[in-house]
């Protein structure tokens, strides 16, 4: 037997391995990216002292996940991966889309675009690691989104607004308003 007859079948072995060591580094890496965009949402949320949005994040979250959770017990689909039969929708992908609208819709393209790459990410490799279709993570996106959407209002901080009497000459009286932001 030549060497590599016998090394060929040792690294295709190998590569295998390692090939399902790199999905289930992908796969814990999802279980905890999916937090990050509601974790930053919570943490801007607090060091802005935004209660109204604490309570948005909160109202919108709950919803996500009881949509999402519903969902799963009337709907019996089953992973790609054969590992269940609570496929759709993808909560993963629900929570992380969540935080990501919530982050875009609150507080601007700054804290909403960074937020969207973290979820899609997390939406790409729920499906690369066979745990989800694409249906199903287009399920979760757009019940986190649409939570997100129904519940969170832009952040406005120290709005001011001054309304002043005017003249203008002897015969026309008016009211002047300075909207100050």
């Amino acid at each position: 037997m030549k060497p590599y007859q016998l090394i060929l079948p040792i690294l295709l072995g190998a590569s295998c391995l390692q090939a399902h060591a790199a999905d289930d580094a992908l796969k814990r890496t999802t279980d905890v990216l999916c937090l990050v965009p509601d974790a930053t949402a919570l943490g801007v949320a607090i060091a802005k002292h935004d209660t109204e949005g604490l309570k948005q994040l909160g109202l919108s979250t709950a919803t996500c996940l009881a949509v999402n959770y519903g969902l799963e017990l009337c709907i019996h689909k089953k992973r790609p991966d054969g590992t269940g039969n609570h496929a759709f929708p993808s909560t993963h992908t629900a929570v992380a889309f969540n935080g990501s609208t919530y982050l875009m819709k609150r507080y601007g393209w700054q804290w909403g675009v960074p937020a969207y790459v973290v979820s899609s990410f997390v939406a790409w490799g729920r499906v690369h690691t066979d745990r989800h279709d694409w249906w199903d993570v287009l399920g979760g996106a757009a019940i986190g989104a649409g939570s997100a959407f129904i519940f969170t209002r832009p952040f406005v901080k120290d709005v001011e607004v001054t309304i002043s009497p005017t003249t203008f000459g002897d015969r026309a009286y008016g009211l002047t308003a300075t909207i100050q932001f």
